[in-house]
């Protein structure tokens, strides 16, 4: 018995590391409205990637035909 209280405060510790994670799967959420929720920030993220290479196509075709 060399080891007396270490392994409580082991796993106390380990605990305490693990509940300090700010996002856990436990959000309540049904697995169908997380897959919608997923889905529209999915949607939501392929727009704005799809505008800034709308905008900087644009930018870069003007600074492209001034060099000759």
């Amino acid at each position: 018995m060399t080891r007396g209280n270490q392994r409580e405060k082991d796993r106390e510790r380990a605990q305490a590391r693990n509940s300090g994670k700010g996002k856990s799967k436990d959000d309540g959420l049904t697995h169908e409205q997380r897959r919608e929720r997923d889905a529209k920030a999915l949607q939501e993220k392929a727009a704005k990637k799809a505008a800034q290479a709308s905008g900087g196509d644009n930018s870069s075709g003007g600074k492209s035909s001034n060099k000759k």
